[in-house]
């Protein structure tokens, strides 16, 4: 494998865990356009620098690699490693426009390369758990899901300068972290038709859209929603589901609720039966911090580069991710319900 840039965090846990365990990977290069940043990339997973992204590519041993630049260069490194015949794992969010997703899109089908999207919440354990209730038919009709998600950085004042919320590198915070439960919203319920959203910059201005809530509509029901606070120091519940037969909770399922400390045997993960009338909970635990979770997708990603299992998602899913949440800069804009097929998304 090599690892076309080390702007985004989670491709050195990736690195550093199929270091670590025989995951059937292994990371030979990498390429940064920073060099400071390769460098350091280099030294710490061992890995051959390449300061000309073709001539990794160009390596025959190289079969896969992993995107994890800055979103502006999802695009363009995902056309040149496609038409060099590489698979593909694309860190989030898929791209900055939907030209740009459809670019990739595109170069992946004519050259007929696996490619996936790194979906941390499409294999962790809970959520792969609360999945199957809903699939099962146990607990009746949805009526609601609530997705809470939240990060505490935009507190810092040094984010500010970071590469994350430069509006030519990433847009801002909103369309980087709140694609997590958007995406997460589409993998449990399916695409849905309108979106209605409000977000804010509240804290400091260099930090644009730092708070952000987005309720998602499904013809007939559920309604879904997605709130996120990149001002959020600390929170307990994630999710909540709640259906004709029952309710499913989960507490400390993302960064803030993770990270800080807990109640004694507080349940992580639990569902209320309208027919015993009693909550049962989950055996499956809640990690001891988030850095855990963002570890564990590289065994699910190494499966897939390695043929074992399908993308976790396609560059089509991505693309649907990406509408809703394109479609919450439009609803918050205009003030009205936006349908996902709306051409003002083409615009943002």
């Amino acid at each position: 494998m090599g690892v076309l840039g080390f702007a985004h965090g989670h491709v050195g846990a990736y690195c550093a865990e199929w270091r670590t365990a025989d995951y059937g990977v292994r990371v030979l290069a990498g390429w940064d356009h920073d060099a400071a940043r390769l460098d350091a990339a280099a030294a710490e997973y061992g890995l051959a620098p390449y300061p000309d992204v073709g001539e990794l590519l160009d390596r025959e041993d190289i079969r896969a690699v992993v995107i994890g630049a800055e979103t502006s260069r999802h695009a363009e490194l995902a056309e040149l490693a496609a038409d060099r015949g590489k698979a593909i794992v694309l860190q989030k969010p898929m791209a900055l426009t939907l030209a740009e997703a459809e670019r990739i899109r595109a170069a992946v089908s004519r050259n007929g390369v696996p490619f996936t999207l790194a979906w941390q919440m499409r294999v962790d354990p809970q959520n792969v758990q609360m999945k199957k209730w809903l699939e099962s038919g146990e607990l009746g009709q949805v009526f609601m899901v609530r997705r809470r998600h939240g990060l505490s950085m935009g507190l810092s004042a040094d984010f500010a300068n970071s590469w994350h919320v430069d509006p030519a590198l990433n847009r801002d915070i909103w369309a980087d972290d709140c694609s997590h439960p958007a995406d997460f919203v589409h993998w449990l319920l399916g695409v849905p038709e309108t979106v209605t959203a409000e977000i804010e910059s509240l804290y400091n201005p260099r930090i644009p859209s730092d708070n952000g809530i987005a309720v998602y509509r499904y013809p007939g029901g559920p309604i879904a929603e997605v709130s996120c606070s990149f001002t959020c120091a600390a929170a307990e519940n994630t999710t909540e589901i709640v259906c004709e037969k029952g309710t499913i909770v989960q507490n400390f399922g993302d960064a803030v609720s993770c990270n800080v400390p807990r109640p004694e045997q507080a349940a992580a993960l639990k569902r209320f039966d309208v027919g015993t009338g009693a909550w049962t909970e989950s055996p499956i635990a809640a990690p001891p911090n988030h850095g855990f979770r963002i570890r564990a997708l590289a065994g699910p990603l190494a499966e897939f580069i390695g043929g074992k299992r399908e993308p976790l998602a396609t560059a089509e899913e991505g693309i649907a991710s990406l509408r809703m949440v394109l479609a919450t800069y439009v609803s918050s804009r205009e003030g009205r319900r936006v349908r996902l097929d709306d051409p003002a998304l083409e615009q943002v």
